[in-house]
């Protein structure tokens, strides 16, 4: 951070508080002081030095999710530890970690069969700008802290790993669910920041062709350096050019990233008979599943939903694609914002302008 900008936010906040993104009402939120959380029995504070915004994020400024009003928002974040509650162990104040998205107890029903996202009930695993006040702020208060807190190598950089919190552990886990095996044909529709992790996964997967969709040509450039092998722009013909570029058959995998009826739709269509379809996007309104591309229920198709995986180990694995070199997510981070400037981040995320795909948020 820069000297006098350090000293500008140090003489504006009264010891003990922090700046933080609030969300009042939809369309209505920005940065106010919050005191400073402190860490109970199991618990973590981090000082956060990197953060993002999310699709969902963009969701729950618009009203389209529902929060509660007074909410920090943001799930994504990489920071020092500032504060370690009663009960932790193997970590030290000073020490640079990363959490995911996803925090889940580890201990639940859902987490010891292994749905750590639906922790503790439906949705429950994403807590941070969900229900609990999130990352876009000074500091965060992170739940569970033993079974979330990932310390991060010393040769990977924040802005190596900061996307690993969320939307590449998501965009993966599409391909994962999937069930993506060697030598599949697969579709990904839409390439945003997810959709492209999706490309990407299905490539670590083993797919032999896969076909990305998107209606932006800088995207689908992007796609083809993540593994496409076929790059196609949306439009209404374009489940019957996937149909003819696979002679008829379909695709073994679709990925459907967006969350809109159109590519859920076209999603279906293009599946063969015992296809898997897997949703990794967030709907907002009514989803239909037209009978006809559905077999009338009778082609073993399968639709699997994912949310993005929790838990420390998870971002370890992650972290060591990242160190073999298997992945590198930089092209991905286009634009970098100050926390106090985050209005105008989000104004630029959600117009999808200047070629955006994630933006970082530099908070210290």
């Amino acid at each position: 951070m820069l000297p006098e900008l350090e000293e500008r936010k140090a003489k504006q906040l009264p010891r003990g508080f922090m700046r933080a993104n609030v969300f009042h009402a939809p369309g209505k939120f920005g940065i106010e002081e919050k005191a400073i959380p402190r860490a109970g029995n199991g618990q973590a504070v981090v000082q956060v030095r990197l953060t993002t915004i999310c699709g969902t994020d963009i969701h729950i400024i618009r009203g389209e999710y529902p929060v509660h009003e007074g909410l920090t928002i943001g799930h994504e974040a990489t920071g020092i530890i500032h504060e370690l509650g009663a009960g932790m162990e193997g970590y030290s104040v000073g020490q640079r970690v990363m959490t995911g998205a996803i925090t889940p107890c580890g201990q639940c029903e859902a987490c010891l069969a292994g749905d750590r996202s639906q922790c503790g009930g439906p949705l429950g695993g994403w807590q941070l700008g969900n229900t609990i006040d999130g990352t876009q702020a000074e500091y965060v208060l992170i739940p569970h802290a033993q079974a979330n807190l990932a310390l991060i190598p010393d040769a990977l950089s924040d802005e190596q790993v900061l996307l690993l919190t969320d939307i590449a552990s998501t965009g993966f886990s599409a391909a994962e669910s999937g069930n993506i095996r060697l030598g599949d044909t697969v579709a990904v529709f839409a390439q945003g920041p997810i959709g492209l992790c999706a490309t990407l996964g299905a490539r670590l997967r083993g797919a032999s062709e896969i076909i990305a969709v998107d209606p932006d040509p800088h995207r689908l450039e992007i796609a083809a350096k993540f593994g496409a092998t076929v790059t196609l722009m949306a439009g209404p013909e374009v489940a019957g050019r996937i149909r003819t570029l696979t002679k008829g058959r379909g695709v073994d995998v679709a990925i459907e990233a967006l969350g809109t009826q159109e590519t859920f739709e076209n999603a279906l269509r293009v599946l063969r008979p015992g296809g898997t379809l897997s949703s990794v996007g967030v709907y907002s309104g009514h989803l239909k599943v037209p009978l006809d591309a559905f077999g009338s229920g009778l082609e073993d198709i399968k639709i699997v939903t994912t949310l993005c995986p929790g838990g420390k180990e998870r971002m370890r694995r992650l972290m060591r694609l990242v160190e073999s070199q298997r992945i590198d997510l930089s092209p991905l981070l286009t634009h970098v914002f100050e926390l106090e400037d985050i209005a105008k981040a989000y104004e630029l995320f959600g117009s999808h302008g200047q070629g955006v795909l994630k933006i970082a948020i530099r908070v210290s």
